[in-house]
């Protein structure tokens, strides 16, 4: 094993980058990947540097891992900044506080109003159709109202 470690080549380096790529398809997340780019990166220098030494190799994989870690975990980071439309992708909340009139009367606590390209169900005291109603809350596809 010694003996092994000491003669390092490149195509050593490049399947340790293969089989950590291929690891990573199977799901680990993100994390071998960074870690097989940096085993590639090595087997890359040692492919231009071949007599370079076996702890120098492992030195560069150890730094480059890192490197490629840290750039990956900045890159989520700063990815995951609060959106400018909060609101994206759930319908219905771009309604609360707008007032409508009611499409279908409300009658045993559910009524329907006409918002936006489509029909809403609603949930609120009884009023009869034409009543203007306030949105004021939402439960899934149920909009909460209140007349106005």
């Amino acid at each position: 094993m010694w003996n092994y470690l000491q003669h390092l080549t490149y195509w050593d380096w490049l399947a340790l980058g293969t089989l950590l790529l291929i690891l990573e398809v199977f799901g680990a997340g993100g994390y071998l990947l960074w870690i097989g780019v940096a085993a590639a990166c090595v087997g890359v220098i040692t492919f231009v540097i071949p007599e370079l030494h076996w702890a120098i190799q492992f030195l560069l994989f150890a730094a480059l891992s890192i490197l490629t870690a840290v750039y990956w975990w900045r890159r989520q980071r700063s990815a995951s900044k609060p959106s400018d439309q909060p609101g994206l992708n759930q319908r219905g909340r771009e309604f609360i506080g707008r007032e409508f009139a009611l499409h279908e009367a409300i009658s045993g606590g559910r009524g329907k109003i006409r918002a936006g390209d489509s029909v809403w169900l609603v949930s609120g005291p009884d009023l009869p159709a034409g009543s203007q109603v306030r949105v004021v809350g939402q439960d899934g596809v149920l909009l909460k109202v209140e007349p106005v």
